[in-house]
């Protein structure tokens, strides 16, 4: 670390008491000796020698942190966006191919030519509010939010970015009720509307919360007991193969509760049309390719142009999960067995769509609470 000494006739351990003033020695970032004096006191010696050793360790770490902002500050905003993406690893195909869209449509069109030390708050709230302006809808708005502050996050880890540039920012709202979910009445129609694959999709999707893809895979080996079935895979809409569960890794699944009547859906359609390996669904032409999902998109868009059934305005296919989510909370469910069969990534997702579909649940714990506490 270097040495103090002092330059006079007194020995060492006369050194505190003698008049004379300290000196350093040491090396310098270049390893070129330096010297130094006027230290009153050892303590003020070792101290400045100390801080000397801490600059000349930090120095390879303050370089290294100069040549990140040097290489990556300049960089436009697009060519950041590649190199992160590529290193999005874990994500399934699906993912990719949403992520993909994201940057095409909304990120790389306002933001490409960007440079990346330029961004802070500003031109992040500017983006939400050019989205707004351009009548982006409120889900895809949210998404996009989430792309760029996952991008620009990683942008100040680097240090590229002086302050984290989403302090401040109020993120997208997205607003639940703008899920359009079918009364118990009007799912007993739609259901029926159209043929006996339209008919168990509905089913499985209404009754296990299942997604479009998973429901496309459903399998007679997957009833493991009388109330459960076991959703282990789905048929991937980039790779119209099966694949693993959105936000799981290869070989995870979940469990959920499988009501009698889509039980009796599934037995009934496997007996009628008979299953390939377990699956009930393939392609109708090539019975050894999975279900394609244009196939349950094309038969939606008859069952609304026909006219017969009574669909809500602005109801989807998704809807008929939404549905089951609404079924289990209004009767009650906590919402973190919902949010787990489901399969949401985490329980923020489950509240920030259905939080709506618990109302009164604050006066009701209030009416719970006080049933005690007036005994």
């Amino acid at each position: 670390m270097g040495a103090f000494f002092k330059d006079c006739v007194h020995t060492k351990s006369r050194w505190s008491k003698c008049p004379h003033l300290y000196k350093i020695r040491y090396r310098n970032a270049a390893g070129r000796q330096v010297q130094e004096s006027g230290f009153s006191t050892q303590d003020q010696a070792i101290r400045r020698l100390t801080d000397v050793y801490k600059a000349k360790k930090a120095v390879p770490r303050n370089q290294a942190k100069a040549e990140r902002v040097a290489k990556y500050g300049s960089m436009r905003f697009g060519e950041y966006a590649a190199e992160w993406r590529a290193g999005q690893r874990d994500l399934a195909p699906a993912s990719v191919r949403h992520l993909g869209s994201l940057l095409e449509h909304h990120l790389l069109p306002a933001l490409e030519s960007r440079q990346m030390s330029t961004f802070d708050h500003k031109v992040v709230d500017g983006f939400i509010r050019n989205m707004e302006r351009n009548g982006v809808g409120l889900a895809t708005q949210s998404n996009a939010f989430d792309k760029l502050k996952a991008i620009l996050l990683d942008a100040h880890r680097l240090g590229i970015l002086a302050g984290n540039p989403m302090e401040g920012i109020k993120p997208p709202q997205y607003d639940p009720r703008r899920a359009v979910i079918p009364s118990v009445s009007q799912l007993r129609d739609i259901r029926t509307a159209g043929d006996d694959t339209f008919l168990l999709i509905a089913d499985l999707m209404s009754g296990c919360g299942m997604r479009n893809g998973e429901a496309a895979a459903v399998n007679i080996n997957n009833l493991v007991a009388d109330g459960v079935y076991r959703i282990a895979e789905q048929v991937n809409q980039t790779t119209k193969e099966y694949g693993r569960l959105k936000h799981r890794k290869v070989g995870d699944y979940r469990d959920v509760p499988l009501p009698t009547r889509v039980r009796a859906t599934i037995e009934w359609y496997a007996e009628k049309y008979g299953t390939v390996d377990g699956y009930l669904l393939r392609h109708p032409h090539v019975p050894e390719q999975p279900y394609p999902s244009h196939y349950l998109q094309n038969q939606w868009r008859r069952i609304k142009q026909a006219g017969e059934a009574d669909i809500p305005e602005g109801m989807v296919v998704y809807s008929f999960r939404h549905f089951f989510a609404s079924n289990c909370l209004t009767h009650g469910i906590p919402v973190t067995d919902v949010a787990e069969w489901m399969g949401h990534r985490s329980l923020d997702v489950t509240f920030k769509i259905y939080r709506h579909l618990m109302p009164g649940s604050i006066s009701k714990a209030a009416r719970t609470l006080d049933f005690d506490l007036t005994a």
